[in-house]
């Protein structure tokens, strides 16, 4: 299923869209760490020390730390799920690295390692039931350059040195299921249905016709009067000079006419296998008002919510930020980690921000939520994907950097009622 779902990524452009439209707003440019330590020093050092540290995550250097954020995650809609190693570099002492595992070098067939020891599908576990280990493979099973002998013998990891991102949908599951398997064969029967209509059209545009003869006297005279085959081809403009008592009759194949419906209704379906709004899949909004498509993409934030939050930040980077706070201290960069770890390790995860159908509306509904006090000002900066003491200090700093240089930009103003007079 996996192998199908990437061929069908790769192949079929509403997939495509589909993958693109989903890791782009589940990720975007990043779910970015904002620490919760007590102590806005030690905050201010962890945030100094994440951003130093994200170029340098990937051990391949094909992008920095949120460039796999992106890929792990178009792995898990693809594959089902992904695999992400977590090691010290041998070659630079303390320097935590990143290296993304393809689901392919997991093997789900793979015998028993020792008397008490319980492999299912790759995933080792013991003897309660939790995964202990991961059983990887150095290459991927179809790579030619590795040798034969060491791309098929499984290395043992850990589990606390694997990052195992996908979507569980049910108690006890090892492995993930590819987003693609719902609408697999919706896919493949558009596919299919293109391909047809495609000939038909091909057809349509040729010149066809069969020889009748009432007497039977047409076979074999189905050539013009220098003897060239009309039936091998003809141009266009072409004048048939036909034997006596000869027909030419025409075919007219039939246009498809439901060819519109029955496309729209397998792409709705494919939406709605793939949890996307309709419009978000194939980018037609020719159906689509303001109404229609701001309660469309309010169910889709609530579930773009829960895959950031419950899938993404839990079970990708909760585990790398966790060890990438123990790397600090033990390089001595965390003063006081020793006495009270638990707080270096609060963090809240900031999605990226998502941009409103009506800016100005979806504004001022916010001012009016934050001063009837429905909301803090602080969760309304963090939904937009921002960290609320950055936010505040970039203010500061502008507001002293303009009284510096004598400069005033606009003037606020509030939407909230006026209250009301007593003219007695």
């Amino acid at each position: 299923m996996a192998a199908r779902a990437a061929h069908v990524c790769r192949n079929n452009a509403h997939a495509a869209a589909a993958v693109g439209a989903l890791v782009a707003n589940i990720v975007g440019p990043g779910i970015k760490p904002s620490s919760q330590h007590p102590d806005p020093s030690v905050r201010e050092r962890i945030h100094e020390l994440w951003s130093e540290w994200v170029d340098r995550a990937d051990f391949d250097g094909m992008g920095d730390f949120y460039a796999l954020q992106a890929m792990a995650c178009r792995q898990m809609v693809e594959a089902g799920e992904s695999f992400c190693h977590i090691f010290h570099d041998p070659a630079a002492p303390g320097l935590m690295r990143l290296r993304l595992i393809h689901p392919d070098q997991v093997p789900y067939e793979f015998p028993l390692i020792g008397p008490a020891a319980r492999v299912r599908a790759g995933v080792e576990l013991d003897d309660l039931g939790r995964v202990a280990a991961y059983h990887v493979l150095p290459r991927r099973p179809d790579d030619p350059r590795a040798p034969f002998d060491k791309a098929f013998t499984p290395i043992r990891i850990p589990a606390d040195d694997v990052a195992h991102l996908f979507h569980a949908m049910e108690p006890g599951q090892l492995r993930g299921l590819s987003w693609f398997a719902p609408v697999l064969l919706k896919l493949h029967d558009l596919d299919q249905h293109a391909d047809a209509a495609l000939v038909r059209a091909k057809v349509s545009a040729l010149v066809m016709g069969a020889l009748t003869d009432a007497e039977g006297n047409a076979a074999g005279l189905s050539g013009d009067r220098d003897g060239n085959t009309l039936t091998a081809g003809m141009e266009p403009g072409t004048i048939l000079n036909l034997p006596p008592g000869t027909n030419l009759e025409w075919f007219d194949p039939r246009p498809d006419t439901a060819f519109a419906d029955f496309t729209r209704s397998h792409l709705r379906a494919v939406a709605a296998g793939l949890g996307i709004p309709y419009e978000m899949l194939t980018g037609d909004l020719s159906g689509v008002n303001y109404s229609s498509i701001r309660a469309g993409m309010v169910e889709f934030r609530r579930k773009l919510e829960h895959w950031q939050h419950n899938v993404v930040a839990f079970r990708f980077c909760r585990p790398v930020f966790d060890r990438f706070i123990e790397a600090a201290a033990v390089a001595g960069l965390l003063p006081g980690y020793a006495d009270d770890p638990a707080p270096f390790h609060r963090v809240e995860w900031l999605p990226p921000k998502l941009d409103w159908v009506d800016p100005k509306k979806d504004a001022e509904a916010e001012i009016i939520a934050i001063t009837a006090g429905l909301k803090s000002r602080t969760q309304a900066v963090t939904e937009r994907g921002y960290d609320p003491e950055r936010l505040d200090a970039e203010i500061a700093a502008e507001r002293a950097r303009e009284a510096r240089l004598g400069l005033s930009f606009g003037t606020t103003t509030s939407t909230a009622p006026e209250p009301a007079t007593n003219d007695a």
